[in-house]
């Protein structure tokens, strides 16, 4: 499966959504999770979405400012993210996961598929 995301800039106090749009394979089956990265440090992982769509997790720097969601019709995850701060700027990856194991991971390695990383830049 090949992910692709798309992503953008926004002033502080702002909203982005981005996208990860499947191609190659139905993600239906698949646990899905969302990561950052700023040069020079580790991935961290940011919100998960298992499978079907009824549960979610979220990293405490994020949680409720931001919410994934999944349209499996779509073969496409989303990851709504308000009231952005200048912090949150990085590259955010989708991430994906086949069924099996605890359903998610916060470890990056955990994830055999990858979208290619989209740029969001939050301005102060």
């Amino acid at each position: 499966v090949q992910l692709q995301a798309s992503g953008g800039q926004v002033q502080a106090g702002g909203s982005l959504r981005l996208s990860c749009e499947a191609s190659g394979d139905t993600i239906s089956t698949t646990n899905m999770a969302w990561f950052r990265q700023v040069p020079g440090k580790a991935r961290d992982f940011v919100a998960a979405i298992r499978w079907h769509g009824r549960d979610v997790f979220y990293s405490d720097f994020v949680k409720g400012r931001f919410t994934i969601s999944r349209d499996n019709a779509k073969n496409t995850v989303y990851l709504q993210m308000n009231n952005l701060r200048p912090e949150d700027t990085a590259i955010y990856s989708c991430a994906g996961r086949p069924r099996g194991g605890d359903w998610y991971y916060e470890l990056a390695h955990e994830y055999p598929a990858w979208g290619q990383g989209t740029q969001v830049t939050v301005s102060s």
